[in-house]
């Protein structure tokens, strides 16, 4: 077997979602029109925040910055993929593949961070409300994001410069469809143990630590509502995070489930299934469950098509 020093003039094959050539096309109208839904949602949602000052607030604030996460977070893999089940060559250069693997986690972990983030503005609002306008300041706002981005783009860089250490074969299959990091470890023709360390230890930590922190504050949020008497503002305050929880239900109970199973479980089948509800499915669906859940985005979104219905009329 030929081995290749120069990184750069790798290929690697990628196999996708499954063999059946004759399932490819359908998967391609499929996975292209959840794309589109994806764009549309979440560019809706932004320009919806942006354009109402009623929506500048902390929650939509971070609502907005989710949305352009969950766009590139989907962006970063399904154009590769709809590209390889029309065409007949489904490689991918190493170069394209690192690209492809850094920004993938680099948008993953902000998903991961941003959730968090959002569970505790929830936290503040419900649980100290007097409070809430000095503790999620504008300037504390701008600050959460800004560290989230600069954790995720140091936690992508890790993982990909420990990727240059490894030696890879003239050309490799990769049994999924993107270069997931996971994936590229397994090609690997050397010995991977310190980068499997570095997932296990470092890419854990992180991925654990927001995760907690969601917890928590939805314990001390439960905690508070349920000390609140009158059934109706008990349902109303709730109502006030449910659309997050259930954003945070669907991202992380993939998540679990694709990492935390018993290994005599794992198939390649699962993970692609898997990796699809997380990675497709829940940015598309993020927000239409914030828009039909959130009065408030309802009636700007409401407001906005109006004023289009009235300029075309004009």
């Amino acid at each position: 077997m030929e081995w290749r020093n120069q990184t750069t003039a790798l290929e690697f094959l990628l196999m996708g979602l499954t063999e059946h050539v004759e399932l490819q096309s359908l998967l391609f109208v499929v996975f292209l029109a959840m794309y589109m839904m994806n764009l549309l949602g979440n560019g809706t949602m932004i320009l919806v925040i942006a354009g109402n000052s009623h929506l500048h607030t902390p929650m939509y604030f971070f609502l907005c910055n989710l949305s352009f996460v969950d766009m590139c977070f989907t962006s970063v893999t399904v154009p590769k993929m709809l590209s390889n089940l029309i065409s007949v060559s489904k490689t991918i250069s190493f170069s394209e593949c690192i690209a492809q693997l850094y920004f993938f986690i680099v948008f993953a972990c902000s998903e991961c961070i941003l959730l968090s983030i959002m569970a505790y503005d929830r936290y503040v609002a419900i649980c100290h409300p007097l409070h809430y306008i000095t503790i999620m300041s504008k300037k504390v706002c701008l600050s959460m994001s800004v560290v989230s981005w600069i954790i995720s783009f140091l936690h992508s860089l890790l993982h990909t410069l420990l990727i240059f250490r490894l030696s890879f074969c003239k050309t490799k299959e990769i049994q999924h469809y993107f270069c997931d990091l996971a994936a590229l470890i397994k090609v690997s023709c050397t010995d991977t143990f310190i980068n499997e360390l570095v997932v296990f230890a470092e890419a854990s930590l992180l991925g654990m630590a927001p995760f907690f922190i969601i917890l928590i504050s939805y314990v001390c949020i439960i905690t508070t509502i349920l000390k609140i008497k009158s059934t109706d503002r008990r349902w109303k305050t709730f109502s006030t995070c449910s659309s997050h929880l259930t954003v945070v239900t669907l991202f992380y109970g993939t998540l679990f489930f694709m990492y935390l199973r018993p290994s005599s479980s794992y198939s390649l089948a699962k993970d692609r299934i898997t990796s699809v509800v997380y990675n497709v499915l829940s940015p598309m669906f993020n927000p239409f469950i914030y828009s039909l859940r959130n009065r408030e985005v309802k009636m700007a979104l409401k407001r906005v098509l109006q004023r289009k219905g009235s300029y075309s009329r004009a």
